[in-house]
């Protein structure tokens, strides 16, 4: 679980190698061809699911919810979308519940502000509020609110891990996130944030003493920044040292964008993941 050991010391990077090490558009020059991809995707599952979309739970304009029905009185994927607190929308990743869905797993995708309009304080309390509330509606959903697995991509990663005390949350599947926000402010993506030291400490998992006792599996590409695999081995391996239960895999040539096809294939790596952990909290 150690980290990999091409990964550099972002302390010692200057400021514009730190900067590279967290820009996934540059390192993946087909981005805004798979993102595009990834809309046209998402349009046509949103239209074939049109019933519970876009539900709200804040006063905010990206307080909402969809919630795409697999199964009735089935359990509950939670998906929180990724863009560095920054970019991105939930109706970008509807593409994802393709392959849960093919498996009977219910899906909702939780949006939030972004940031400069909120603090990363604040997103974390909208998804925690976005979560109450898909709670307090699932059963007029036709769902279940004691079967649900937290999963986000990218910044949602970090906010599925911060997230994972909730009462309703039984376990999660972190996917290429960001647990240390250290190295983020002091990248050019703070400019946006605005995090002090306070804020990125508080926010930050791997910084926390122990951590939550549910099932965990933290996943990244082979073919991702080595600061970002990073952040997932080192945060798998703080969880191991405390003795937590956790899950560290890194899916073979994915890069950042193309993790996401392992979800949204019904035979993809992180649908098997996301079962056995279905799997693994109906029978304990």
């Amino acid at each position: 679980m150690s980290a990999p050991v091409d990964a550099p010391d972002w302390r010692r990077l200057t400021q514009d190698q730190l900067d590279l090490g967290f820009n996934n558009t540059i390192h993946v020059p087909e981005t805004s061809t798979i993102v595009a991809e990834w809309d046209r995707l998402s349009a046509e599952m949103r239209a074939r699911h049109p019933q519970s979309l876009d539900l709200r739970y804040g006063p905010r304009e990206r307080n909402r919810i969809d919630f795409l029905k697999a199964n009735n009185g089935g359990p509950t994927l939670v998906f929180i979308h990724g863009g560095y607190w920054q970019t991105r929308a939930k109706e970008t990743f509807a593409f994802c519940a393709r392959g849960p869905m093919a498996h009977g797993i219910n899906v909702a995708l939780i949006g939030y502000t972004l940031a400069p309009d909120a603090t990363l304080d604040q997103i974390v309390d909208e998804v925690r509020t976005g979560i109450d509330t898909l709670v307090n509606e699932l059963p007029a959903l036709g769902s279940s609110a004691d079967n649900m697995v937290v999963s986000g991509w990218s910044a949602g990663g970090h906010l599925s891990s911060m997230t994972l005390g909730h009462p309703h949350i039984k376990a999660g599947l972190l996917i290429s996130g960001i647990y240390d926000l250290e190295p983020i402010r002091h990248s050019y993506l703070n400019a946006k944030l605005g995090l002090d030291e306070a804020m990125s400490r508080r926010n930050s998992p791997v910084l926390q003493p122990g951590g939550v006792d549910k099932p965990l599996v933290v996943v990244a590409g082979s073919g991702e920044l080595p600061l970002l695999r990073k952040q997932s081995a080192d945060f798998a391996a703080h969880r191991a040292v405390h003795g937590l239960p956790v899950v560290y895999e890194e899916i073979p040539g994915a890069n950042h964008f193309t993790m996401m096809d392992e979800l949204a294939s019904p035979s993809g790596r992180l649908i098997t993941l996301v079962r056995q952990l279905f799997g693994q909290i109906s029978s304990s």
